[in-house]
């Protein structure tokens, strides 16, 4: 519990003497996603366990995590995490993601069903609650995500590249030209995975 503490008080200092804006670290200290839960933000330290996973989930607004502890003390936290969600948030609005369109379930049977932008995804999953790894087996796309317990939910979160060539691939079967706009995701955020934080 000390090393917890400690590390909040060394993540607050960072960010009083790092950050230019102070109005954005009050903020995200004080938004219920903040300082405080700042050692959620790397994948693998707040797990989901396999009975958790299955059920059904809704996008509802984009989700990022940390790949290590170094980056997420390098890059200031949840604070850091909280704006790299602000700022995919456009680039979602501009290929039309909603909580109407954007959703998955995992059954207990080992498969699952998706829309992502109202276009469809279905196959077999497996997860690995070690790595929280889950691999998502389609007809046409295989593609791994990793998933991180939230405090309403989950997240649902891909390395950029994976996350640019999963759109790319609902833009050609879905005829969605906007999709492919999104090329700027897998260039921004080396080390941090993208995605969808889901609620029920």
């Amino acid at each position: 519990m000390k090393k917890i503490q400690l590390f909040i008080v060394a993540v607050a200092c960072m960010l009083m003497t790092s950050c230019g804006n102070m109005g954005q670290v009050l903020s995200a200290m004080t938004n219920g996603t903040g300082v405080v839960n700042a050692i959620k933000s790397v994948i693998g330290l707040d797990k989901v366990t396999a009975q958790a996973l299955i059920g059904s989930w809704q996008y509802k607004t984009p989700g990022c995590a940390f790949t290590s502890e170094n980056l997420l003390y390098k890059a200031g936290g949840e604070v850091a995490a909280v704006q790299i969600e602000e700022k995919l948030l456009p680039y979602y609005q501009q290929v039309g993601i909603s909580a109407n369109n954007t959703m998955i379930s995992f059954n207990q049977d080992g498969t699952f069903s998706s829309k992502i932008c109202g276009t469809p995804f279905n196959g077999r999953y497996t997860f690995d609650e070690a790595s929280q790894k889950i691999t998502l087996k389609g007809l046409l796309l295989s593609i791994n995500c990793y998933t991180k317990r939230e405090i309403n939910g989950i997240s649902i979160l891909f390395e950029g590249k994976k996350l640019l060539s999963l759109l790319q691939t609902m833009a050609a079967l879905s005829g969605n030209q906007n999709l492919e706009t999104v090329s700027e995701i897998s260039k921004k955020y080396d080390g941090v995975r993208v995605g969808f934080d889901m609620n029920r």
